[in-house]
């Protein structure tokens, strides 16, 4: 297993350097002219080498978030095989647990003994609450209408018909005529209309005369004019830019699943983490039976 961090560093270029956070190769970082220039380089656009830059980081980027991925699901592999192998032993030692505090609590009597088997106990039958049984069916004043009738085999009452105005039925069939998608001559132009035409249905199915008006009004005025977009190299360093918040991103990702209690074991055994498994199941078993004997004695 090789950490995020490991396989990062042989992935980086040689010679890498940074802006913004990001990696990129040093010779996109110079400006003026003391660089040597080649004739292919005079040639060249002047924001080539800084899409030179960008590619890299790209590169980079591409084979960390590969890293991040495989150690994400050789973690959340080996959470599934430590609960299936390992969750039945944990289960049987809190079961032990809270029958010798139980037994201890009967016998002693004492208020401290009660309140360990009480929370013992616990531990092994944790009880949902009404809030998380019925999250989402509940409002202040109880169960919603639909999830009583749903829990005592009742049919559930259907949404009540939405019955539009004649003024919405009129701006509806004016908006459908002009903004029809058929109508558009290029696929922009088509995708904007069907865009606009779902929100015009929607608030049609609600009877929203109001917002027919908006939507009318809207149309009236025509598509927004387009805004100048940013120049060629402000477009390459804004990318620079979220490759860097993006590798920021990961490493924290990275970070939490390597501190994480299934990444902290891993850690102990990266090669074969199958042993480390039956290391663990060998402590359990031989913790289960020591309870088991604890709890034989004290049965008499």
């Amino acid at each position: 297993m090789t950490t995020p961090e490991a396989e990062q560093s042989q992935a980086e270029p040689a010679g890498a350097g940074t802006r913004g956070g990001a990696e990129v190769p040093a010779g996109a970082a110079e400006q003026g002219g003391e660089a040597q220039v080649t004739a292919e380089d005079g040639a060249a656009r002047p924001e080539e080498r800084l899409e030179r830059a960008v590619r890299a980081a790209e590169q980079a980027l591409i084979e960390y978030e590969i890293a991040v991925e495989t150690f994400r699901v050789e973690v959340e592999n080996f959470s599934r095989l430590h609960h299936q192998k390992l969750g039945p032993m944990y289960t049987r030692l809190d079961e032990l647990d809270a029958r010798i505090a139980e037994v201890t609590a009967a016998r002693t009597g004492d208020p401290e003994d009660i309140r360990k088997a009480d929370e013992a106990r616990a531990r092994v039958m944790p009880m949902p609450g009404v809030e998380e049984l019925f999250h989402g069916w509940m409002d202040g004043e109880g169960l919603f209408p639909e999830a009583a009738a749903m829990l005592t085999d009742q049919p559930v009452r259907p949404p009540e018909r939405v019955r539009p105005s004649d003024e919405a039925r009129k701006l509806y069939r004016e908006l459908a005529r002009k903004a029809h998608p058929d109508l558009a001559q290029e696929e922009a132009e088509r995708s904007r209309r069907e865009e606009f035409i779902t929100r015009v249905n929607a608030a049609y199915a609600r009877g929203d005369e109001a917002l027919l008006r908006e939507l009318a009004e809207e149309w009236a005025a025509g598509p927004a004019p387009k805004e100048q977009g940013p120049t060629p190299s402000e477009e390459l360093y804004a990318r620079l830019e979220w490759l860097a918040q993006r590798k920021e991103m990961l490493t924290l990702i990275a970070k939490e699943l390597e501190e994480s209690a299934i990444g902290a074991m891993l850690r102990l055994a990266p090669d074969d983490p199958d042993r480390l498994l039956d290391e663990i199941a060998d402590q359990l078993l031989a913790q289960v039976a020591a309870r088991e004997a604890e709890l034989a004695a004290l049965l008499g």
